[in-house]
């Protein structure tokens, strides 16, 4: 990301912000509520336009790029508050995070992998995901990501809402 600008109408929500990532890193963004940490996380991966700048993933320019490509290219976003289909079952949620795969082999030893780090969601699979707890959805929600093998995983505000 090099000198991205983005606006929400007329008011400034981020000046000039570059970020690189390197491959195998792990980022963490830090700071005040209103500081423009989840507005640099829907910038990158499409979700809010910006206003100058640009955006390269592998490789590509994505800003300006349609979202469903931008996951394509393996950048995936799990958005604050989780956004789970509360009224599908854990399973179709993580089906769903795996939609744009079409290798089934590789889905079915994901969906494995992602039960055997969250092996209550594997006892909960047939269950509304609206019913879980706090935690399980969260636990949901990063699954249904994994489920769309990222190349880059943006987690935005992870922990919210669970307790300590």
């Amino acid at each position: 990301m090099k000198n991205i600008t983005v606006h929400y109408g007329k008011a400034l929500a981020l000046d000039g912000v570059s970020l690189r990532i390197a491959a195998g890193a792990v980022v963490s963004i830090i700071g005040a509520n209103g500081a423009g940490k989840s507005t640099i996380l829907r910038a990158l991966s499409g979700l809010t336009p910006v206003t100058s700048g640009e955006i390269v993933f592998l490789g590509h320019r994505i800003d300006g790029m349609e979202i469903g490509r931008i996951v394509k290219l393996g950048l995936v976003q799990i958005p604050e508050g989780r956004r789970l289909f509360p009224y599908l079952t854990v399973l179709s949620n993580l089906k769903l995070g795996a939609s744009l795969r079409k290798d089934k082999v590789r889905i079915q030893k994901d969906l494995e992998m992602v039960y055997e780090h969250f092996p209550v969601l594997e006892k909960r699979r047939n269950q509304q995901a609206g019913t879980l707890s706090g935690g399980e959805q969260q636990m949901l929600a990063i699954a249904r990501g994994l489920m769309a093998k990222p190349k880059l995983l943006l987690m935005d505000e992870p922990s919210l809402g669970l307790a300590p």
